[in-house]
């Protein structure tokens, strides 16, 4: 498995296939596996890379120095650098989007397409802050995520009607509840301070290409709602589209119409 070291720490990454070149940047608590069904249909057509955040998947811990989804956006085009990738078009859901954006008004020169999905670049609204904030402290004091907190936490990513007994609900929450003490204050928490912490990027979504840009949303995401993906692509003067039958993680709860555009739009890039 291929790894990256940039400040200090090792980035994981999976590259597969041949072609242009496409980045997956996912949500925070999951790694590059929840691209599975993407990475298998991309990959037989474009150069599919898709990275594990700081303490997600086999990625290393948060760098000491991290302090900034800014940071995490450097850290990606540090990878991009050093896998001789020019130009990608950047696929970011959730946290992925908040640095993707990043990245993208960073160096422009490099993202010939990005699709933002299941995200938001505004700031975080302080009471869902505050609630965020306070889960993550009881997390740090307690060194684990509690089969109360996992109650809170899992059925916010999937859309209500899913069922928990689903192998994609029951896979996540065992995963949740496998994190150790160490991964959780190292690198989980604050990962998470840094995403819910985020300055505010909405007055510069009309710098974004707007011919190469699309908003893309779960159409029952409770943490990232249609409406912030409306906000957003109006903003940036881009088309949006209501993923059907989706909560957060869209791309996993209906992958073939996910998959469906994902190709329509890199059919237009390339």
């Amino acid at each position: 498995m291929p790894f990256f070291t940039v400040d200090g720490q090792a980035l994981h990454y999976i590259d597969q296939g041949t072609g242009p070149a496409v980045l997956l940047a996912g949500s925070y608590l999951w790694d590059q596996a929840m691209w599975a069904p993407q990475i298998a249909a991309l990959s037989p057509h474009y150069r599919v890379i898709a990275l594990d955040l700081w303490g997600h998947g086999e990625s290393g811990r948060l760098p000491e120095n991290t302090t900034s989804l800014d940071d995490i956006a450097r850290q990606a085009q540090a990878l991009l650098d050093h896998l001789d990738i020019d130009q990608v078009t950047l696929v970011g859901l959730s946290v992925g989007g908040m640095w993707g954006v990043r990245l993208a008004l960073a160096a422009p020169q490099r993202i010939n397409g990005l699709v933002l999905m299941d995200t938001y670049v505004g700031v975080e609204p302080e009471p869902t802050r505050q609630y965020y904030f306070s889960l993550f402290k009881q997390i740090e004091d307690s060194g684990e995520i509690s089969a109360q907190l996992l109650d809170i936490v899992v059925p916010i990513f999937f859309r209500p009607g899913i069922d928990p007994q689903s192998a994609l609900y029951q896979d996540f929450r065992a995963k949740l509840a496998a994190y150790s003490s160490d991964r959780l204050r190292e690198s989980i928490v604050p990962m998470g301070r840094i995403t819910f912490g985020r300055d505010d990027l909405l007055p510069r979504l009309s710098e974004l290409n707007a011919a190469t840009t699309l908003v893309l949303c779960g159409d029952q995401d409770k943490p990232r709602p249609p409406s912030e993906a409306q906000e957003m692509a109006e903003l940036i003067g881009c088309p949006w589209v209501l993923v059907p039958q989706a909560g957060h993680i869209s791309n996993l709860e209906n992958p073939e119409f996910v998959t469906e555009v994902l190709f329509a739009f890199l059919a237009e890039r390339h």
